[in-house]
C-alpha cells in the first residue's frame, strides 16, 4: 500500500505544480479560457487536495511508530482526503469573501 500512496502523493503534487503553472501562463497571456479555475473550478481544487491529502496521509499512518494494520492506514488516508477537501473548500470560500 505505500506505493499506492506514494503514487497518489506524486500524482497530486504533480497536478499541483500544472494547476499553477497553467493559471500563471493564463493571467500572464490574458487568456481565461486557459485558467484551470475557470475550467475545473472548486472542485477540480478539491480533487487535487484530495489526491494529495490520501497520499500524504496513508504515507503519514505506513510510517507511524505505532504498527498499524493496512486497513487502518487506509481509512486514516481516506480521513485526511476527506479533510483535505473540507480545507480547500473553507480556504476557497476565505479567498472569494475578501
Amino acid at each position: 500500500m505505500v506505493k499506492v500512496y506514494a503514487v497518489a502523493l506524486a500524482v497530486g503534487a504533480v497536478a499541483l505544480v500544472y494547476w499553477l503553472f497553467s493559471a500563471t501562463l493564463a493571467e500572464s497571456a490574458g487568456r481565461a479560457a486557459w485558467d484551470p479555475a475557470t475550467r475545473w473550478g472548486s472542485r477540480g481544487k478539491a480533487a487535487i487536495g484530495a489526491v494529495i491529502g490520501f497520499g500524504m496521509g496513508g504515507l503519514s499512518a505506513e510510517f507511524a511508530p505505532i504498527e498499524l494494520a493496512w486497513p487502518i492506514a487506509l481509512v486514516i488516508a481516506m480521513v485526511a482526503a476527506l479533510l483535505s477537501i473540507y480545507w480547500v473548500r473553507y480556504a476557497v470560500g476565505q479567498s472569494e469573501a475578501r
